[in-house]
């Protein structure tokens, strides 16, 4: 009589599993997917204003990298992997610019230097990439002077060097995007840094033409461009607002271009405001960013100007007519090209929404074709809410995850 072969744990195992599957009818809970290993898990780090970093104007060296050194430190413990930092908030520079003065949220005054010396971007490069995150240089393309500053402006600034190139507008002081000085000007500043500096990536916000500034009767003021208008595009074929998004589209094609000559593996990224036009979805109602900031953000995406976009999702999931999954899944549809969208998340938010917001909308996208990760805003919103932390770093995030470029997004 033959002895009966000994099962492999493998054969064991699956006739373990054929038997309970028969015993309880098939009904065995769904497995839990973990999160996925690519993703990008982005954080703004603003420094306008004193926001994130430095905490305020003036302090030492030291404790200026002290405190940017945290700041990474938890980027790291929530397992993020791209941080955000705010080089360019008003032509001027929280690096050693050729061509702008330091910013004053370093040291309190405008064109003075940190001392002891060292290089704000230089050190966030090299603290960032030792701990495995990759840093985007954020940049404000062309806001000149911002109401919050409070130390004189300094000789080297453009408002003083170059004043025909600026315009008083509210309580702000704005580049004309309309001149054509001013792209080069501004293209010239990024790609110094792009060139200098070993940067995953540059990075713009929903800032081109300025949002709308209101006369003391409540109506809206009309940005002055007449001047630009009448030397460049009043003798042409389009309209005053076409021709401000034709501007716009000119500098970000241009830029990305420039970008990808110079350095291929740098990223270029924008993250508009997070409706492109009132109806687009359909259910979808607010502010018409194409009509008033003149960006034509699906233009840039479907034309391939940009490496991603990271359109500014700050309402909940359940907001009637700024629906976040219905927003995401528009957005996600305006890539042929295969961009990836990394929704904005306002993490700014948190503190006022349901408990399970922010992890209910990464859910969200984890589940929407064509993204691939998320930013939140910002640093400081993160480290001021103890219960949102522990959420992203044991429950949404309990394990690294590396950034997605070389992984094509699903469609």
């Amino acid at each position: 009589m033959k002895k009966r072969p000994l099962l492999s744990p493998l054969a064991r195992g699956l006739a373990l599993l054929l038997t309970a599957l028969i015993a309880h009818g098939n009904s065995l809970p769904a497995p839990i997917s973990p999160p996925p290993l690519r993703e990008f898990r982005g954080v703004w780090i603003a420094t306008v204003g004193n926001i994130d970093w430095p905490s305020k104007p003036g302090l030492s060296t030291a404790d200026q990298k002290k405190e940017l050194v945290a700041l990474l430190d938890l980027a790291v413990r929530l397992k993020l992997n791209a941080v955000f930092f705010q080089v360019r908030t008003a032509c001027d520079a929280l690096y050693a610019s050729r061509f702008e003065p330091w910013s004053e949220y370093l040291t309190g005054t405008m064109g003075q230097a940190p001392q002891p010396f060292y290089d704000p971007l230089a050190f966030a490069i090299e603290q960032a990439h030792v701990r495995g995150l990759e840093l985007h240089a954020w940049f404000n393309p062309f806001r000149a002077h911002h109401f919050l500053a409070r130390s004189p402006i300094a000789p080297k600034h453009i408002s003083r060097t170059r004043p025909n190139l600026v315009r008083h507008y509210g309580k702000f002081l704005w580049l004309d995007p309309g001149e054509h000085e001013v792209q080069d000007y501004c293209v010239k500043v990024v790609m110094d840094v792009v060139k200098r500096y070993n940067i995953d990536g540059v990075h713009f916000d929903d800032y081109f033409y300025p949002y709308k500034e209101k006369a003391a009767d409540g109506t809206e003021v009309d940005f002055p461009d007449s001047a630009s208008w009448r030397k460049f595009g009043a003798t042409g074929r389009l309209s005053r607002p076409d021709w401000r998004r034709a501007n716009v589209n000119s500098f970000v094609e241009r830029l990305h271009r420039a970008i990808q000559t110079a350095k291929p593996g740098v990223k270029f990224g924008i993250s508009p405001f997070g409706i492109w036009r009132p109806g687009f979805p359909a259910s979808v109602r607010g502010y018409d960013a194409y009509a008033k900031l003149y960006a034509d953000s699906r233009k840039w995406l479907m034309n391939g100007w940009v490496d991603y976009l990271a359109p500014q999702l700050y309402w909940p999931v359940d907001a009637k007519e700024q629906s976040f999954p219905a927003l995401l899944d528009w957005w996600t549809g305006q890539s042929p090209g295969g961009r990836r969208i990394f929704p904005g998340l306002a993490a700014s938010n948190a503190a006022k929404w349901k408990p399970e917001e922010i992890s209910n909308q990464i859910r969200i996208t984890r589940q929407q074709r064509g993204t691939g990760g998320y930013i939140l805003y910002s640093m400081k919103s993160l480290a001021e809410n103890p219960a949102l932390l522990k959420t992203l770093e044991s429950e949404v995030n309990p394990q690294p995850a590396q950034t997605p470029w070389n992984i094509p997004p699903a469609h």
